[in-house]
This record gives C-alpha cells, sequence and structure tokens, in this order.
C-alpha cells in the first residue's frame, strides 16, 4: 500500500465482517479505517480525510442513515456506498434520498462491491475537474444564455427555463464543444446515476435542443456511450462564479 492510497472509511458493527472486509480492501490497495458504530464513526471522519465511506445501516448509537446524513452535511460530494442487510425496497430508496452513490445488500460479490467502488470514484475525479468554464452568462451563436435568471434570449424572444434546464444547459456550456460525461451530469443535478435519472436527463436534452433549433450553429450532439457536447461558436463569458 502506498502513502497516497485511496482512504475509505468503513463503518460496520459486525467486528468479523468488518476486520474481513477491511483486509480484503487493503489487498486491494485501499487504507481502510474500521469503526464498528456509527459515533465512533463520525468522530472519525470529523478528524481524518476520508475519498469515500462504506456504511452499515442496522448499528448502534448512531444508525447508518443517521450518519450518512451527518457526513453529506459536512461535504455533500463526499462518495458513500451503503453495505447492508436491508433489502427492503423502501429501505433502498431511503439510501439514494440521502444521496448514496450506491447501496448493496448482503450477502454480496467481493469483485462487484470493488468494480462499483472504483467506479464511484472515477467519477468523483471527473466530477471535481477544475477545466472546465465558470461563466454564467453565455452567447451561444444567435442565443444568449443567462444562467442567473435562467433565460434564453434570440432577438425579442426570450424562453424561461426550468431550474434543472437551467443547471443542465449551464453544464452544456461549461465543456462547450467537449463532451459533458453523462455521469458528471447526472451527479451534480439529479445527484444519483440510474436507469430513471437517465431517462430523465434525456428528456430534458430533447427539450434543450427544442429551445435552441432555430439556430443551425447551436447543436447538442448525444455522444453515445459518453455523454452530450454542445456545439456551438466560443461563447462569450460575461460574468464568473464558482461551478456548482
Amino acid at each position: 500500500m502506498t502513502a497516497t492510497a485511496t482512504r475509505l472509511l468503513l463503518v460496520e458493527d459486525d467486528p468479523n465482517f468488518g476486520t474481513v472486509l477491511k483486509d480484503y480492501l487493503e489487498l486491494h490497495d485501499y487504507a481502510v479505517t474500521l469503526c464498528t458504530d456509527g459515533i465512533q464513526g463520525l468522530r472519525m471522519f470529523q478528524r481524518e480525510p476520508f475519498d469515500a465511506c462504506i456504511l452499515d445501516v442496522m448499528m448502534p448509537l448512531k444508525d447508518g442513515f443517521s450518519l450518512a446524513t451527518d457526513i453529506k452535511k459536512t461535504n455533500p460530494q463526499m462518495p458513500v456506498i451503503f453495505l447492508t442487510a436491508k433489502a427492503m425496497k423502501a429501505d433502498m430508496l431511503e439510501g439514494f434520498r440521502l444521496g448514496a452513490d450506491d447501496y448493496i445488500t448482503k450477502p454480496f460479490d467481493s469483485e462487484i462491491l470493488l468494480c462499483k467502488l472504483k467506479a464511484i470514484l472515477q467519477r468523483k475525479a471527473v466530477t471535481a475537474s477544475p477545466q472546465v468554464s465558470m461563466a454564467t452568462e453565455y452567447q451561444l451563436g444567435q442565443y444568449y444564455f443567462n444562467f442567473k435568471t435562467r433565460q434564453i434570449t434570440r432577438g425579442a424572444e426570450t424562453q424561461k427555463l426550468s431550474p434543472k434546464e437551467a443547471e443542465l444547459l449551464l453544464l452544456l456550456c461549461q465543456y462547450l464543444n467537449d463532451v459533458l460525461p453523462r455521469e458528471v451530469a447526472l451527479s451534480k443535478i439529479w445527484k444519483e446515476d440510474n436507469y430513471f435519472t437517465a431517462r430523465s436527463m434525456d428528456v430534458f436534452v430533447t427539450k434543450l435542443r427544442k429551445f435552441l433549433k432555430a439556430d443551425p450553429a447551436v447543436e447538442i450532439i448525444n455522444v453515445h456511450g459518453n455523454g452530450f457536447r454542445l456545439v456551438a461558436p466560443a461563447p462569450e463569458a460575461k460574468e464568473v462564479a464558482p461551478v456548482l
């Protein structure tokens, strides 16, 4: 294990299972800190830096859902995986509602956990990339887009956008003429990546295409298996603000 190994917080109240899983993850070059209850897990999270958290749900003192809520309050971008015997649909939905990146039920395939963990950490790295535009106002061919007012203007015509439409168009502008990875948009706007949120995103892309169809120089292209690319003349940045 290297000094720069990915750091995982594992919170599991079964000491035998927790130790076995810790050892398994460390064999695959992760640096793992094991806590056996939610209170201890929260204290460790507040004291040490981590790259991702793997949480049991049914734990003494503080359950996994409560712990995840506290973690997300401190760092909304922290990846969280629930690893639990609670397999009811209502529990899974609650986990995703709290911002979980995945919800894995016991028993599970260890290799699947590794693959999911790797994918989540890769998405985190892509999302954290600063190499995108930070403007909030853009000139896109014949269109002028103002993110703060959520408006697209073309001549005397103005189209008001919904909050999600505006957020999606802003992300596309930030990646102008480059590919906006599907997982980045789903993570930033929908807060989760699954079949239903992906279909919802497709609907919003279709709406934006209709709003921009009057200018043939502006186009949203579907990049199969990757994401979307907004093709347009380079935008004129009017104001700089932090990326969402």
